[in-house]
């Protein structure tokens, strides 16, 4: 099948890697425009960009999709697979999504899975729609979420899956066994895209919600909270037996060999994995081995 392939980030490119080895004809890829990254500024191409030029495969990266100018350019590519771009190609346009539709529609499927709690996700290959992650579903493929599991985790593994989904997904598609299903719009939830401010830890919460913060936004952008007016990212807890009743929440109640030790909301966590501004990501017994906590102060 000849494939116009359209993506970004490091998610994408099992998918693009397996549809090169597979022996489909990837004709080009298109994928957003590089960035600066480093102190230096350095213009660094995306994931993506970097996975074709290896294969040799032609790089497009405008600014904006809608651009007459791009729509041309892709027009020129005859792709069977990639409105006026979404009615172009002969078998229409496919996406890879990181949830089991209608659920988790949105920019971060995945680390809302696992803040909220889930046991189980997975990936959607769907046809591409005016609304967002709003299209017609192909085929479905689950991820069980561990307790262990974190967003770099889960974001591996569901790479994984999603390039062999979409394998399957074409292979159907040319052989015209693959049914169209509708979603289910009024069972539909969102998960919005991922900012600094989510990861500020609210320590009234209950000590599995904070957890599972911790570990969807590992290790991207992280958990945080305020230290003697200093962030503190953090990206490992576990649950304590230390009692503190009385304690507010959101304070060190006793520095212990392994961390130190929050109230929250329903108990107590010890945390075990921090990041200073400025240092490295460490465990927390080594930071306690270079930093003093102090007891009774209250975490912001």
């Amino acid at each position: 099948m000849r494939i116009i392939f359209m993506g970004t980030p490091e998610f994408a490119v099992p998918c693009l890697e397996r549809l090169i080895q597979d022996g489909h004809e990837v004709s080009g890829v298109f994928t957003q425009p590089d960035k600066p990254k480093g102190r230096g500024k350095k213009m660094v191409p995306t994931p993506v960009k970097a996975c074709a030029l290896e294969h040799g495969i032609p790089v497009l990266q405008p600014e904006k999709v809608k651009e007459p100018e791009f729509v041309e350019q892709l027009r020129s590519y005859e792709p069977d697979l990639s409105e006026p771009i979404l009615e172009m190609p002969k078998y229409g346009c496919i996406n890879v999504h990181g949830s089991l539709l209608p659920k988790y529609r949105g920019a971060a499927p995945m680390q809302w899975s696992i803040i909220d709690g889930e046991k189980v996700t997975g990936i959607t290959t769907m046809y591409m729609a005016k609304g967002l992650d709003s299209g017609d579903m192909l085929l479905k493929a689950e991820v069980e979420i561990t307790d262990e599991d974190t967003f770099a985790t889960i974001h591996d593994k569901m790479a994984v899956t999603g390039a062999n989904l979409l394998l399957d997904t074409l292979d159907q598609l040319e052989a015209g066994t693959l049914e169209r299903i509708p979603q289910d719009h009024d069972a539909a939830t969102y998960a919005p895209m991922i900012t600094k401010e989510t990861g500020h830890i609210d320590w009234s919460k209950n000590r599995q919600d904070i957890i599972n913060l911790i570990r969807g936004l590992n290790p991207v952008p992280a958990a945080y909270t305020i230290y003697e007016e200093e962030v503190l990212k953090i990206f490992g807890a576990a649950l304590s037996d230390v009692q503190a009743d009385s304690a507010a929440n959101g304070e060190i109640v006793a520095v212990v060999k392994k961390g130190f030790v929050v109230k929250c909301g329903d108990g107590c966590l010890l945390i075990t994995e921090v990041q200073a501004r400025g240092g490295k990501r460490m465990m927390t017994d080594a930071y306690l081995r270079g930093h003093a906590m102090k007891e009774g102060i209250l975490l912001q």
